[in-house]
């Protein structure tokens, strides 16, 4: 399962988010589960930076699935966007496969 946790400030401010774990949907290489979250999460990762000039601090390891973005700037109506709409594209998946696959939660800092 891949773990997902968002996190906002008390007024809704993203600031961050944390994915890890495989999908475990189909073998390695045949995970469309995995394949889709990973699509949406390293284009917000790269649109945040190119669109929205956003430079997470970012940790990234392939082999547990894992990567973290963290940044401060949360004043950034671009980057508010990007993350309204990386939410859609993981609530999309959750709704549509289950959440044996994905487990998103929302974290106040």
């Amino acid at each position: 399962m891949t773990h997902i946790s968002v996190r906002r400030t008390r007024n809704g401010k993203y600031r961050g988010i944390t994915c890890i774990g495989h999908a475990g949907y189909g073998n390695s290489g045949e995970d469309i589960v995995c394949a889709a979250i990973s699509v949406l999460v390293i284009n917000t990762n790269n649109s945040l930076e190119q669109l929205a000039g956003i430079n997470p601090a970012a940790v990234i390891n392939e082999e547990e699935g894992l990567m973290d973005l963290r940044w401060i700037d949360d004043d950034n109506e671009k980057m508010q966007l990007l993350m309204d709409s990386l939410i859609l594209g993981l609530t999309g998946i959750m709704n549509q496969y289950g959440k044996t696959y994905i487990d998103l939660t929302f974290e106040e800092v």
